[in-house]
């Protein structure tokens, strides 16, 4: 596995195979913290020395382009050396994976989801509290049913932002691709906001955002589907008819493919920051979503994830085999 980029899916699939069982040792995160908080840190000090109110649109647009121009090169020059470093050490294609390991979030995606399920087994009260941890909309309202689709949806969502994507762009670039994702998808999170401080300032990030997402959102939705193969064709046509009806142009993927995985339905009414917002529906099934149902959709998601690791190692088989005998 000496080849770059092409053979860093097999240190993808390894990548995603440690996360998925170790994920970031607490520890760890008391001693040193985390990476994407080392890259919060930069975004929030760019964010201080270039985000000026009263500006015009354009500059402000501007501003915000050289933010996220600056953290991309303030993130690729470290680990694209630390990369070069690597491939000259014994098992440094492991070291690599482990780094990598860090920015994947699949583990505590399942934790958190799982704390919702535990939660709602206790009281309805604690359900609340625990997918206010995962989720932007206000929990205070939410019945059961109301909380299980809340925890579905980001489940959903996030599988595709956290985990997928990570994964890809390391799959595909290596440790830069997903060191860069990361950022980028970091700064959307803090700066690519619609409101008065950041409408302008957070366009660059935004956007590029939705770029980079585009092929794991896809990707993660088909992955949905063929955790069920008998029903493989019926998941993705759903998802190709509801997706497009989403605001945001990748969100709906995953969502509607995982809603029609479970023959349930999401989107509808809901609550943030006390304004009621109308989302689409995605999916045809039930609204009566159910604690049970989250137990499925954790199914759904380890199913798809294996499909996942599988798929990056058989392609780093085929293009190590394709390498030695040309």
């Amino acid at each position: 596995m000496t080849g770059w980029p092409m053979l860093v899916f097999g240190r993808a699939a390894w990548a995603l195979l440690i996360e998925r069982f170790a994920g970031y040792p607490k520890p760890l995160f008391d001693r040193i913290s985390h990476p994407v908080v080392w890259i919060g840190r930069l975004i929030d000090w760019l964010d201080k020395q270039l985000n000026i109110r009263g500006v015009s649109p354009q500059e402000g647009r501007v501003r915000g382009a050289l933010a996220v121009a600056s953290l991309m090169v303030a993130v690729f020059i470290p680990s694209y050396y630390l990369s070069r470093i690597l491939t000259h050490w014994p098992y440094g294609w492991l070291a690599e994976a482990l780094l990598a390991t860090t920015l994947i979030a699949q583990k505590s995606l399942k934790d958190h989801v799982v704390a919702v399920y535990d939660g709602l087994g206790r009281s309805l009260a604690e359900g609340r509290q625990k997918v206010s941890l995962i989720v932007g909309r206000d929990p205070a309202e939410l019945d059961e049913a109301g909380v299980a689709k809340a925890a579905l949806e980001s489940l959903a969502e996030n599988a595709s932002d956290g985990v997928v994507a990570p994964v890809l762009w390391y799959a595909l670039l290596g440790l830069p691709g997903i060191v860069m994702y990361k950022a980028i998808n970091t700064a959307d999170s803090m700066i690519g906001h619609k409101n008065e401080k950041y409408q302008w300032f957070g366009w660059a990030a935004a956007r590029l955002d939705d770029l980079v997402n585009l092929p794991a959102s896809r990707l993660t939705g088909f992955l949905f589907a063929a955790a069920d193969p008998s029903r493989f064709g019926e998941i993705v046509q759903v998802m190709q008819r509801d997706a497009p009806k989403h605001q945001s142009p990748n969100a709906g993927w995953p969502e509607a493919a995982m809603a029609a995985a479970l023959g349930v339905r999401f989107g509808g009414s809901r609550l943030y920051d006390g304004e009621m917002v109308e989302l689409p529906y995605m999916g045809d099934g039930r609204d009566n979503i159910t604690r049970d149902d989250i137990q499925r959709g954790l199914r759904v998601l380890s199913r798809a994830m294996w499909l996942l690791f599988l798929g990056m190692l058989l392609v780093s088989l085929f293009v190590a085999a394709v390498d030695i005998n040309p």
